[in-house]
């Protein structure tokens, strides 16, 4: 069954985002990547400005880039409201208030939906979706997976998070996912197996702490890289 966009809930974040989600440096901005689950997001679209180059995949980019803005428009005010209600879920430092939070996500779709037509057109945008991924083996130097994988335990199995890991791991050197949360705020209960299981493989596993908080503990990612 493919995906219906009714069942979507696009939410798009910028590269200063990406940029603190992943701790990603100037060496890493130059690298071949892969922003897996990408929704939205202006970073694709932010990283070309800036003459790097970055290949983003999700299911979401089968439909039109108005069936996508109307999506926006209908979800927009659902999720702020949201917010708003769970004030206390979040830490409201670098972002304000739940209109300045809105403000800044339009701001990243709104980037995301100018740039969709072009770059679907020049390959940079892919309709892909995990655990199975049409790539070379190694074809991207870091792959990236932001508030799908963890994020949505109570949806996706402990297989899916494994197979969708081992498939990330197949097409990319090394593989950051951020937050290790779920959406409840909680730690997901496959992040402990799945560091035995990635490390009993081989892996180099490891929890860093990044300069990104706005959901309330969701300051870690996981960053595997393949072993020696």
């Amino acid at each position: 069954m493919g995906l219906k966009l009714e069942s979507v809930v696009p939410w798009g974040r910028s590269l200063k985002e990406y940029i603190c989600m992943f701790a990603l440096t100037p060496t890493d901005l130059q690298s071949r990547i892969l922003d897996c689950a990408g929704g939205p997001a202006s970073f694709n679209a932010e990283m070309i400005q800036q003459g790097y180059s970055v290949i983003s995949c999700d299911p979401i980019y089968q439909f039109t880039v108005s069936d996508i803005a109307q999506r926006i428009q209908q979800t927009y005010p659902v999720i702020v409201e949201g917010v708003t209600t769970h004030q206390e879920k979040y830490v409201w430092q670098e972002i304000k208030s739940p209109t300045e939070l809105g403000q800044v996500r339009m701001n990243a779709m709104t980037q995301f939906l100018d740039d969709f037509p072009l770059g679907l057109e020049q390959g940079r945008y892919r309709t892909a979706s995990l655990p199975v991924l049409d790539f070379q083996p190694r074809q991207f130097d870091l792959a990236l997976c932001s508030h799908f994988l963890f994020t949505y335990s109570e949806h996706l199995s402990y297989d899916f998070h494994r197979e969708a890991i081992a498939t990330l791991c197949q097409v990319a050197t090394e593989v950051r996912i951020f937050p290790l949360l779920t959406l409840s705020g909680e730690i997901s209960p496959y992040l402990q197996p799945l560091i035995e299981h990635l490390t009993k493989q081989g892996y180099l596993v490891t929890i860093q702490s990044v300069l990104y908080e706005f959901q309330k503990g969701g300051n870690q990612m996981l960053q595997i890289c393949h072993g020696a």
